[in-house]
């Protein structure tokens, strides 16, 4: 990105009334910025010189002074059969991030970033390894669902790509042409950069723009508890997904550093009132590691935390989703077998546990949960 893009306005940083405002102060009626507005988020415009709706100079001055977004774009990567695309981005700063569409017959869901790196130390997880490197920008954030959003039109109206007419490779004019589903749960942790996450969502939800409904974002957490009671607290019905991974504090605290801050009872109890307060289904995320929390034992253990623990009382409220893990290069651990994955579901469907296997996607390109580092 060159300097003179670098000081420009990024107009996917503004809402519409501050957009409004912008284009008062440069002596034009309010109503231009509800046009730029309806161009970028219901149009999917990248250019002001595709609103054609607006003056000449004014076109020009937007040119000029603003950008449509500053995420540079540098590499794609496509697998399952082009219905995974994983795109690289560079910050302004230098620093890189990721995000993931997936497209399938029925939905096609963007998997976004909200940090650059991750503070959070994951041992399983290629971002936590980075360390934390930068937050982005409410509008970064949202750039990233423009992009997917361009990317599934795209997809959905390309001639030339040859696909059978599979459950898996469904034909080009039977897949979805916009994106349906939101999940924050790519590079970074959206709660530790709130703000800025939350600024995205309202402005991908608001009904004058992109318009998308607010159950069709999802928010994936480690178990930052002020997160949890700070969005059980808010207007919209966005998903909460609490990525577990153990059901006891030692072993938690082994794989995910953030348990010696906010250990298990706090964040069931955080994700119990969570429940009780917004009447919403929580998803728990459990990654199996070989031989490290896939045993039987393990899965007693969890399940005795949901049945006995804080959360008893709201069993038809959460469900478990259990991700055999994804290798991460330079990580000394092992993916589940088939048959401890399968012996592990057991246990919790014996248990009525509700809980399933993730249908794995984009680990031919290293896309899947856990491997994004920011390195194309």
């Amino acid at each position: 990105m060159t300097d003179s893009t670098a000081n420009r306005i990024n107009l996917l940083d503004l809402s519409l009334s501050e957009l409004e405002d912008l284009l008062e102060c440069w002596g034009e009626p309010r109503f231009r910025g509800r046009q730029v507005y309806r161009r970028i988020y219901l149009n999917l415009a990248t250019s002001p010189a595709e609103m054609l709706e607006l003056p000449g100079p004014l076109r020009d001055r937007l040119e000029a002074e603003a950008t449509i977004g500053n995420l540079q774009p540098v590499t794609t990567q496509i697998g399952d059969g082009g219905l995974t695309r994983k795109q690289l981005f560079k910050l302004p700063e230098g620093e890189s991030i990721e995000s993931v569409l997936m497209v399938y017959p029925d939905r096609a869901t963007v998997c976004v970033s909200s940090q650059a790196g991750c503070p959070m130390g994951c041992v399983f997880c290629a971002t936590g390894k980075l360390g934390f490197l930068r937050d982005l920008t409410g509008g970064q954030i949202a750039e990233q669902v423009l992009w997917a959003a361009r990317t599934a039109r795209d997809i959905a109206s390309d001639p030339e790509r040859e696909a059978p007419g599979t459950e898996c490779m469904p034909r080009p004019d039977r897949l979805p042409k916009k994106v349906s589903n939101v999940v924050f749960m790519g590079m970074g942790e959206a709660f530790n950069n709130y703000d800025a996450w939350w600024s995205s969502v309202e402005r991908l939800h608001d009904p004058d723009g992109f318009d998308m409904g607010a159950r069709s974002f999802t928010v994936s957490t480690v178990g930052l508890v002020p997160g949890i009671q700070r969005l059980a607290g808010e207007s919209l019905p966005v998903n909460l997904a609490v990525s577990l991974h153990a059901a006891d504090d030692e072993l938690r605290s082994k794989l995910m550093p953030v348990n010696k801050a906010y250990g298990m009872r706090a964040l069931m109890e955080a994700t119990r009132d969570y429940v009780r307060k917004t009447g919403r289904r929580v998803s728990f995320e459990y990654v199996l590691l070989q031989e490290q929390n896939d045993g039987m034992g393990h899965a007693r253990q969890l399940v005795d935390e949901l049945s006995n623990g804080p959360l008893s009382e709201c069993r038809t409220l959460f469900h478990v989703n259990l991700i055999p893990w994804n290798p991460v290069p330079g990580t000394p651990l092992t993916r589940s077998s088939r048959n401890r994955v399968v012996a592990f579901q057991d246990v919790l469907k014996k248990a009525s546990i509700p809980c399933t296997v993730r249908v794995e996607r984009g680990t031919e390109i290293a896309a899947a949960c856990g491997q994004l580092a920011g390195t194309g």
